[in-house]
């Protein structure tokens, strides 16, 4: 899940555990970003300067997780989402300490859907590694888009077809979302929106529309169920809550996680 921007809109044909960073704060200072409900398609960030626990289940799960990862006596990754800080640790040695971005606190709430942008705490594990990742945006991605822009959202089916309302029909050829023109199948640029009748169409995964360079930085440690470690092209932030998830790293940070830190190795989220 990465925590980057996303292209701009096109309309298309009219349309041992460090412990000095948290040790003078109480818990419920020191871990934690309270998510507010909201509706009617609305944003809302929780004050981050005094962050909160979320639940009670959340901080005992926070607790639970540093006293884990203190116990732990192999190579592990260790990550604050209070102190937005990461450690790789093997035994006591601490061998890399890194700033990070971490995830903004917020609940978007758009076209029957909700998505909640939070770095999960709890004990994961790197399931596999990847240089110059691609990245597939969820459909959260597109939602924030349809919202900002007061646009409908809608799928393009990876079968079948959908018709506009001029009569073209639009649907997936090759692995490319297209319309079917007097002249035959014209595929859309895949670095824009695909916009038609004030609606936003999400194409399907596995197309390249849903594939974009850049975004994840040159590599990416996956975590599983789309939570990843991974660089970003707006380094200014790193060390802020502000991504929808994920971990986000400096280039040279993360260059060093990904050539040192084996895939199977455990990382402790608190």
């Amino acid at each position: 899940m990465r925590g980057s921007g996303f292209i701009a809109v096109a309309v298309l044909a009219a349309a041992g555990l460090p412990a000095a960073a948290s040790a003078q704060r109480t818990p419920e200072e020191a871990h934690g970003v309270r998510i507010e409900e909201v509706s009617r398609g609305e944003v809302v960030t929780a004050p981050d300067t005094l962050p909160r626990w979320r639940s009670r289940t959340d901080s005992l799960t926070s607790v639970r997780v540093r006293a884990a990862a203190a116990r732990a006596r192999e190579m592990r990754v260790v990550v604050s989402v209070a102190d937005r800080k990461l450690w790789v640790v093997d035994g006591k040695d601490t061998l890399r300490t890194a700033p990070v971005a971490v995830g903004m606190g917020r609940l978007l709430a758009y076209g029957g859907h909700r998505w909640t942008f939070a770095t999960p705490r709890g004990v994961r594990t790197i399931v596999g590694k990847q240089a110059a990742p691609k990245w597939r945006p969820p459909d959260w991605a597109y939602a924030e888009v349809a919202r900002e822009h007061h646009l409908k959202l809608a799928h393009v089916p990876a079968k079948g077809s959908v018709t506009l309302r001029d009569g073209r029909r639009m649907l997936v050829r090759d692995g490319m979302v297209g319309l079917m023109m007097p002249d035959g199948f014209a595929p859309l640029p895949v670095e824009e929106h695909i916009i038609f009748d004030s609606t936003l169409f999400v194409p399907p995964l596995g197309t390249q529309n849903r594939a974009i360079d850049g975004e994840l930085g040159d590599y990416q440690l996956d975590m599983g169920n789309g939570y990843l470690l991974h660089g970003t092209s707006r380094a200014n932030t790193i060390g802020s809550a502000t991504t929808h998830g994920c971990v986000r790293l400096f280039d040279d940070d993360l260059e060093w996680l990904y050539t040192f830190v084996p895939v199977g190795t455990k990382v402790y989220i608190y």
